[in-house]
């Protein structure tokens, strides 16, 4: 294939006066002719991102040249067809264009291309978005983990082009990887996701940035598409499937590159603050109706996970080979923060006859329904204790009307409700009202509709988790969960208290309806030591309920990590060990105890450790003989002058090694117990597949099947035995 080599230096003037937008974009079209030079009409200004538009079936690479004069390693402009919204939404995409991601250069003045193949029209989209001092962290939506909200980043709401659409509900979430290089500073990634979002507006002319979250390497999480990132925004991220799921992308390449670690605790907490808003067990897969790409059809089936990577939904290699790899490790890791949970409640039946109310639960729970008219009266309810929500109300003798139901076990796990229809026989509706947006704060009190006054113990349940936390920075026990429970709407007032009885600060002033509230306080800026968080409500009739709650503020222990999610204490000499990192601000008193169910197992270690990194091993070897295979956690108590603080980490015991098994020869299918890295020779040619799920597979032989050689390992290292043909 005949290869065009082209070479164009953008020498570019001197910045223009300053501009109101902090990310601005030029488009060029690229005159193509033949193997000469490819030259554009006119010079583009320095860019820090670009993304390349092309037509026909051919490639497009591209170098770049960095303000120092150095070019870039040619890349390819990587088109992701997938990467675009819902055929038939009304969002617009150019047609008949191959849409090249956009990729994060740093500040450059130079360009040039290669095309290869048939490339008809080339346009490059240049975008400048200035670096900017790093954005603050706060809250966007209460009880989510933190995450910069778009006026953090420096969004341009200008620019969008509709309102937000919503699906009914989130099933599953796609991760993602952006494009570009992955060694950008902490002050920069606010830069990309300004440069990613006037791309896809102004370049692609979609409604606004595709994602709906962005996650960059340091553990930061972005809020994306507006609409509210506890709504089911349908984004334009995955074709065919933006409907129903949430599109999380991490900022940067990871085809060879691991995934950093805080980068990783960060995807942890928001899937898993974002599935349990809807809901969704990170471990049960499902089937899915594809709206239509060119790899599923419209209505065709697809098998998913609830965690699920972007090459699952379409013809790409988004995430990366080294991301994609740990998606098993992520849902596995999601399904084990935020215990207890509540999943898949649901609703059957009619009103004017029987309601069969149901959720399954993440462990033995006690639970309870209630039902309450359109006034707020209980009219039904029902309650246990198991594994699963199960009961039926007899609605034979309601009169029509509105009613609510609210699904609930215990104070700990995301409650669920929903609304049951208007008038009898309608079917109810499973659907959970959208979250109502919080006020901003600081801002004067909204007035508060007139209720019934409140009784002095209306304010209930308060609760700091983790009440001793670590904000440095490190991506985990950043901040403090603070939640509690209002009988009826009242205006919040939250101050904080030092050790010496003093008023630091009033935290906000808002107004709150009744039932569950939460904020996260994350300690910015205060020195170690005890607080206090008072909070007070007050009643339109002037009845006033208060509480506190004690925090601890201690920044000693940071970057607590397991070696890997799974080990083999069976004595192979494979992952034979388990090693826990972690970094000490002071020297502390130091204890690491492995847990299972809550149950002490062992104790590797107890003792005074110095300030600085440190490593501690583990063999597997408990109180009697070795670990048993199962899900375990390992809590690190720190303790320092300051106080004590404790964290914990999953992982898995697994000394079974995977078995392979023939289930057909024409065509070759085989069948692997466990998630495995499967390695065949057929006929004298080697591949390698990564399967992540259990179950069988198909491998695809071009020629008469003559010999076979296949080999399973799991993520524990365990090889099991050699499955050979003839």
């Amino acid at each position: 294939m005949k290869l065009a080599l082209a070479a164009l230096l953008l020498l570019l003037t001197a910045p223009a006066a300053a501009r109101a937008e902090l990310a601005s974009i030029v488009s060029r079209d690229v005159q193509l002719g033949g193997t000469r030079a490819l030259a554009l009409e006119r010079p583009a200004p320095r860019f820090t991102l670009v993304g390349l538009h092309w037509q026909g079936r051919g490639s497009v690479a591209f170098s770049t040249r960095s303000l120092s004069g150095r070019w870039s390693p040619w890349r390819p402009a990587a088109p992701e067809d997938e990467d675009r919204p819902d055929g038939g939404s009304g969002e617009s995409s150019p047609r008949g264009w191959r849409l090249g991601n956009p990729y994060w250069t740093g500040p450059s003045n130079g360009i040039r291309y290669r095309v290869s193949g048939s490339v008809r029209r080339l346009r490059a989209h240049f975008v400048w978005s200035r670096p900017g001092g790093e954005p603050p962290r706060r809250l966007a939506a209460t009880g989510s983990p933190a995450v910069l909200p778009r006026f953090s980043w420096g969004a341009n709401e200008l620019i969008k082009r509709r309102a937000p659409r919503y699906a009914p509900t989130t099933r599953f979430a796609v991760v993602h990887h952006t494009a570009g290089a992955s060694g950008y500073s902490r002050a920069d990634s606010a830069a990309i996701v300004r440069a990613i979002q006037v791309y896809h507006v102004r370049g692609n002319g979609w409604d606004d940035i595709g994602y709906n979250f962005l996650v960059d390497r340091f553990g930061q999480v972005f809020e994306g598409r507006a609409g509210g990132i506890a709504k089911s925004v349908v984004g334009a991220h995955a074709q065919g499937f933006n409907t129903g799921s949430a599109g999380i992308a991490v900022i940067g390449s990871y085809g060879a590159a691991a995934l950093p670690e805080p980068a990783r605790k960060a995807l942890v907490a928001a899937l898993a603050w974002r599935l349990d808003v809807a809901h969704v067990d990170p471990l049960r897969t499902f089937s899915w109706i594809s709206g239509g790409n060119p790899r599923f059809g419209e209505g065709v089936p697809v098998f998913l996970r609830p965690i699920t990577g972007h090459r699952d939904t379409g013809f790409t290699d988004c995430p990366g080979d080294s991301l994609y790899a740990r998606i098993d490790d992520l849902a596995r890791a999601v399904s084990l923060t935020g215990l207890p949970k509540l999943y898949e409640p649901d609703v059957r039946g009619s009103l004017g006859g029987k309601l069969r109310f149901g959720a399954r639960l993440s462990g033995v729970l006690p639970w309870r329904v209630v039902v309450k008219s359109a006034r707020g009266g209980v009219v039904a309810s029902g309650s246990g204790t198991g594994s699963a929500v199960a009961w039926t109300w007899n609605s034979a003798r309601a009169p029509a009307g509105a009613y609510t139901y609210a699904i609930t076990a215990g104070s700990s796990a995301r409650p669920a409700s929903g609304t049951l229809g208007t008038k009898r026989g309608g079917q109810p509706s499973t659907q959970p009202p959208p979250p109502r947006p919080a006020p901003p704060s600081p801002s004067p009190p909204p007035v508060i509709p007139p209720a019934a006054p409140i009784p002095a113990s209306s304010l209930t349940d308060l609760r700091a988790s983790p009440a001793a936390f670590t904000p440095n920075g490190d991506g985990v026990d950043d901040a403090s969960l603070v939640t509690y429970t209002l009988a009826g709407p009242a205006t919040v007032t939250a101050t904080l208290v030092d050790a010496a009885g003093s008023t630091r600060a009033t935290l906000f002033v808002e107004a709150k309806l009744a039932g569950p509230q939460s904020f996260t306080f994350a300690g910015d800026g205060l020195a170690e030591g005890t607080y206090t968080i008072v909070l007070t409500a007050l009643s339109t009739a002037g009845r006033t309920a208060t509480a506190s709650v004690v925090l601890l503020v201690n920044r000693t222990l940071s970057a607590f990590t397991a070696s890997g999610a799974a080990f083999s204490p069976n004595g192979d000499g494979r992952l034979d060990a388990l090693s826990f990192t972690f970094t000490l601000a002071t020297p502390a008193e130091v204890r690491l105890r492995i847990l299972r169910d809550e149950g002490w197992i062992a104790t590797p270690f107890a003792g005074p450790l110095p300030a600085g990194p440190q490593t501690l091993a583990w063999d597997g070897v408990k109180r009697v003989g070795r670990l048993l295979d199962g899900d375990y956690e390992a809590e690190l108590t720190v303790s320092d002058a300051a106080g004590a603080v404790s964290q914990r980490v999953p992982f898995r015991s697994d000394t079974t090694p995977p078995k392979l098994a023939l289930l057909g020869r024409s065509p070759l299918r085989l069948q692997v117990s466990e998630p495995a890295e499967v390695t065949t020779v057929v006929n004298g040619v080697t591949q390698m597949l990564i399967r992540a799920l259990p179950g069988p597979f198909t491998i695809v032989v071009r020629e008469q099947l003559r010999t076979l050689s296949a080999v399973a390992r799991d993520p524990a290292g365990n090889v099991g035995a050699i499955l050979r043909l003839p």
